[in-house]
């Protein structure tokens, strides 16, 4: 069922990755590749998952490994920022074993590599990427869709991969060219769900490729904009000021409750510092009911145009 004869060569995150996993998600590469980032590889780590671990479906971390189970899908190991190894369980899904690499995985390689994974979709505006974090149900995807119906291309969704550049300023690696996209997003942007496939576990969450409308080289991070759901009536922009702009940052960066054991709590603190102190941070609330996405790009336009 899993694994193929060869490696196949992708990019990600500005990495090169070589798996032993089919990923239709990602640019396939020629195997032509002098350096190798990442390796994802299928072995066999179970028995030192329960060696390391108190249980079953716990995590393990320190500062070079992640290993975590899911219970009928894989046991996983992250280690050194360089490989991901995955034990499958019988029968398991590919989809879910390659949603959890392109997650969790993910995420814990980009921290064991020192680059904050932020939660959300980063757009390019004018030249320059802007990020969209929120909790899951704020509709970053969906707003995110509704600057690409406006002819404006993607960096990355669910993960944004933030780094410095030689100069000192925070940029975004793009990620790969594919968005999830709830049912009612497919509906509002007259998108048919018989052409995507559907994300396993989510019905109603769909894969949808962004090949034509994607940036493939690092963008300068520009700002960032919170998406909050909020009670009032009206759609309300605020500038998030001094410390809270540090916890904003610290709850939207992707499962970062791995950050202690990984040992960066403090390194996750001065980055989000060198962060901050080149781009601006704003929440956007916006009504559960009574708003469109248009509005919501029309909004960060005029703040974005406004900063320029």
């Amino acid at each position: 069922m899993l694994g193929v004869k060869q490696k196949l060569i992708y990019k990600a995150f500005g990495l090169t990755v070589a798996s032993d996993l089919y990923f239709p998600e990602l640019v396939m590469m020629s195997d032509q590749v002098e350096l190798i980032d990442i390796e994802i590889k299928i072995d066999d780590i179970t028995n030192l998952y329960f060696e390391l671990s108190d249980g079953p479906n716990k995590f393990v971390v320190n500062e070079n490994l992640v290993m975590f189970q899911i219970s009928d899908i894989a046991t996983f190991g992250i280690q050194d920022g360089k490989i991901i190894t995955v034990s499958p369980m019988k029968d398991a899904d590919e989809d879910q074993i390659r949603l959890l690499i392109l997650g969790t995985c993910m995420c814990s390689i980009l921290m064991q590599r020192k680059i904050v994974p932020l939660h959300g979709s980063s757009i390019a505006i004018n030249g320059k990427a802007y990020a969209f974090i929120g909790d899951s149900g704020a509709g970053k995807s969906t707003l995110a869709s509704a600057f690409l119906s406006e002819g404006f291309k993607i960096l990355s969704d669910d993960i944004i991969a933030v780094s410095f550049s030689k100069d000192g300023f925070p940029i975004v690696t793009p990620s790969y060219p594919q968005q999830k996209l709830w049912q009612d997003s497919l509906n509002n942007f007259g998108m048919e769900a018989n052409n995507f496939r559907s994300i396993f576990g989510r019905e109603t969450k769909y894969s949808v490729p962004v090949t034509s409308r994607y940036v493939s080289t690092q963008l300068p991070l520009a700002g960032i904009f919170e998406l909050v759901i909020s009670e009032n009536k009206d759609i309300k922009l605020r500038k998030i000021e001094n410390l809270e702009r540090f916890s904003t940052l610290f709850t939207h960066t992707f499962r970062n409750f791995l950050l202690r054991d990984l040992g960066l709590m403090d390194w996750h603190f001065h980055t989000s510092a060198g962060i901050l102190n080149k781009i601006d941070i704003y929440q956007l609330q916006r009504p559960i009911y009574g708003f469109s996405a248009t509005q919501l790009v029309s909004i960060i336009l005029n703040t974005v145009n406004k900063g320029d």
